[in-house]
């Protein structure tokens, strides 16, 4: 009896040093740097992965681990029902240990996409369909598709996203661009548009980001925006035509060839703000928050003209005869089309 129970002791004694020799080398193994066979893997972990699948994931990407000892790891920490989907990057000496928390956490590995105040809808399609980290949904899509994409199928396109940069996970779809940027869009201008001033002879938010496009695309000088959308509300008070050069350009897409005619200027199309009275029918560009900002807040002048002195700044006059003089002193021998 005395011989077995001391049997039994030195069974229970083996029985510990192994048990804490196997946690002993699971630790170990949670917490050894991998030799990766790259300085960076992108591995992507598909939407609605089991645990199982996950693990499998990051094993084919690369990761020189054992899935079985991850899904153990995964188990005992109680994250199984934590890990996200989404592309992650992985760098040489990372840790199984550390692969968990960055999945459990969703630390996906980011890009950015930047949108230029008074980028046309043109530019920032072509923009976004040249990025690679993009999956590119829309690219087939019309800008009448695309809006219906987001949700918005009733509206016109150009202007209607908001220039800013925008960080997302590599592999995204393009759409998601599209729908935040017109989100933050439609916030900007509706804040913009409650606390504007009085008396403006706009009516709607989407006439003051019509009219925001125009001062982006005719501002040389960000201090000038105020002065420059006073002179088009000036004109649009009196029903004076806004003879808007950049608005023209807009209505020649296809057939201008960078150098504004005469003939262009008498041109009519509804973008044609010498032949035609009032606001184009849309945004010419997508306009920032200063733009916005200025057309909802004008400078506080009877200013009816302004022209380019060549320097990127404006000079404002009051009268034809001062815009006139002002023409012949800055416009004189370039071969441009006089401004407004």
């Amino acid at each position: 009896m005395v011989v077995l129970k001391k049997l039994i002791r030195w069974l229970l004694v083996l029985c510990l040093v192994a048990a804490l020799g196997l946690a002993g080398g699971f630790y170990w193994w949670a917490n050894a740097p991998m030799k990766l066979p790259q300085k960076e893997l992108d591995i992507t972990v598909k939407p609605f992965s089991p645990l199982r699948a996950v693990a499998l994931q990051l094993q084919q990407g690369g990761l020189p681990m054992n899935r079985r000892l991850f899904e153990v790891l995964t188990r005992f920490k109680k994250m199984s029902t934590s890990l996200k989907s989404g592309n992650y990057a992985f760098f040489d000496g990372v840790t199984p240990y550390q692969v968990l928390l960055k999945v459990a956490r969703g630390d996906v590995n980011q890009s950015s996409l930047t949108v230029i105040e008074g980028w046309s809808l043109a530019r920032m399609r072509a923009e976004i369909d040249a990025d690679p980290n993009l999956r590119h949904d829309s690219a087939a899509m019309s800008s009448t598709q695309l809006m219906a994409a987001i949700g918005h199928p009733e509206q016109a396109a150009e202007g209607m996203f908001f220039p800013d940069t925008y960080l997302f996970p590599k592999g995204s779809s393009d759409l998601d661009i599209y729908h935040r940027a017109y989100t933050v869009a439609q916030q900007r201008l509706n804040e913009v548009w409650a606390g504007r001033a009085a008396g403006l002879p706009i009516t709607t938010p989407y006439e003051a980001l019509i009219l925001a496009s125009l001062v982006e695309k005719e501002t040389g000088r960000s201090g000038e925006r105020a002065q420059v959308a006073a002179v088009f509300v000036n004109r649009l008070r009196i029903n004076m035509p806004l003879q808007t050069d950049p608005s023209v350009i807009y209505g020649l897409t296809g057939t201008f060839d960078g150098r504004l005619t005469k003939k262009d200027l008498q041109t009519d199309t509804p973008y044609n703000t010498y032949t035609r009275r009032g606001l184009p029918p849309t945004p010419i560009a997508m306009p920032g928050l200063a733009a916005l900002l200025a057309a909802t807040h004008p400078a506080a002048s009877t200013a009816l003209y302004f022209v380019a002195r060549g320097d990127g700044s404006s000079i404002f006059s009051f009268t034809l005869d001062e815009h006139n003089r002002a023409v012949n002193r800055y416009q004189r021998n370039i071969g441009a089309v006089p401004a407004k």
